[in-house]
């Protein structure tokens, strides 16, 4: 496992890289990443060529009501590079949130969110994405695929997981880190 000394986009181009190398070394071609605004899914495009990318987004009304931050013409340039793009809510920020922020209580969701963070944000992210992804019906149960998180903007975090529906969320088995940062908050 590469670790980086600190988290953030400035590692987005280097996690690319090592995704690259260990899909192309496991044959694993399929890669979930979260991307807010397109740029980590369009330097994806660039890398991971011949790759399936699944381009997970925010969802519409995460940073202010009715406001998505991918714009249209930047999600059509990714659908026209062959990039699967996911826009729905967040497995861990869904109905729970709204519990807690009506009655300052947390919910099973956000705690599972809070402990998948004691590896990273980014680790946390890429764990939702593929719980979204597989909900969405863009990659298959069961099988290896390569996530990717951030903290922030950027990719900072890279592993290896067996895909599952949010449903069976239990029977997810991280097999692999092959990036992440080794310090963070």
């Amino acid at each position: 496992m590469i670790l980086f000394e600190k988290p953030g986009k400035s590692n987005t181009d280097d996690v690319l890289k090592y995704v690259k190398e260990k899909g192309n070394e496991l044959g694993i071609k399929t890669c979930v990443l979260a991307t807010t605004n397109g740029a980590t899914a369009e330097r994806a495009v660039e890398i991971l060529e011949d790759f399936n990318i699944v381009a997970v987004t925010h969802y519409t009304g995460l940073k202010e009501p009715n406001f998505q931050e991918l714009t249209i013409d930047r999600r059509k340039q990714l659908e026209d590079s062959n990039v699967k793009v996911l826009t729905s809510s967040h497995t861990f920020c869904g109905i729970g949130r709204a519990v807690r922020v009506r009655f300052n209580t947390y919910q099973v969701d956000e705690v599972i969110a809070e402990t998948l963070k004691l590896f990273g944000v980014g680790t946390k992210v890429a764990v939702e994405v593929s719980l979204m992804a597989a909900d969405a019906g863009l990659i298959t149960t069961g099988e290896s695929v390569i996530c990717i998180g951030g903290t922030g903007t950027g990719a900072d975090t890279a592993l290896i997981l067996r895909a599952v529906n949010t449903l069976d969320f239990f029977k997810l088995k991280i097999r692999e880190f092959i990036c992440k940062p080794a310090l963070y908050k």
